[in-house]
């Protein structure tokens, strides 16, 4: 996928708060809800919160992303 797809699909399920899977360049899987996405050239990251806990929140580097989709 392209970085702007990439960008395109976080924002849409960030605002339809739709769960996602984001597959990293080193092939980990993660799935969660984005709460925010940050295309920023200082931030350059995605918040998610993971499936299963919806007190945590972690950040993944747009960088790391290589596929998402809506899951």
């Amino acid at each position: 996928m392209t970085y702007e797809e990439i960008v395109e699909v976080l924002g849409y399920a960030s605002g339809h708060d739709l769960a996602v899977k984001l597959t990293t360049a080193d092939r980990r899987e993660v799935v969660g809800v984005p709460t925010s996405v940050d295309a920023g050239r200082t931030a350059h990251e995605v918040y998610l919160r993971p499936a299963g806990d919806p007190d945590l929140e972690i950040a993944v580097s747009l960088g790391a992303v290589t596929a998402v989709e809506i899951a």
